[in-house]
């Protein structure tokens, strides 16, 4: 009986076993642990800490990385100059490059219609889902 003892190792349910980081699944991780989402929320980021463990769901198809609360760092505010840039490259996904020019609330299928629905086949666009006075403000206001 003594032989089978030393046999026996402490296993951790969560060790997916390859070497990686622990994996729990959903709304089982330890109260200390945060998505990226959830850290924001509290207006905290990682802070340039690595992922402690992974939270999964729909049977792995899914996961977040889950970092420590007690580590995260204050978010870092936004700048006018941050803001701007960030309007900037919206506007390159929003605007269509076709004959109406306009810049939608939504990025729109550049990379397979080249351009918005309206330009591309006709389909009217709803009279809210673009802007109609985009000079002078950022789309972050809007």
């Amino acid at each position: 009986m003594a032989d089978q003892d030393e046999d026996l190792v402490d296993v951790d349910p969560n060790d997916p076993g390859d070497g990686s980081l622990p994996v729990h699944r959903w709304r089982q991780a330890g109260s200390g642990l945060a998505t990226r989402r959830q850290l924001r929320a509290m207006g905290l980021r990682p802070g340039g800490q690595e992922p402690v463990a992974r939270i999964e769901c729909r049977r792995g198809k899914r996961f977040a990385w889950l970092y420590r609360i007690d580590r995260a760092l204050p978010k870092i505010p936004m700048t006018l100059a941050k803001e701007a840039a960030l309007d900037k490259a919206m506007e390159a996904r929003q605007r269509c490059p076709g004959p109406c020019g306009r810049r939608y609330f939504h990025c729109l299928p550049l990379r397979t219609l080249g351009s918005c629905l309206e330009c591309y086949d006709g389909t009217q666009a709803a009279p809210g889902s673009y802007m109609h006075h985009s000079v002078g403000h950022l789309a972050a206001a809007a």
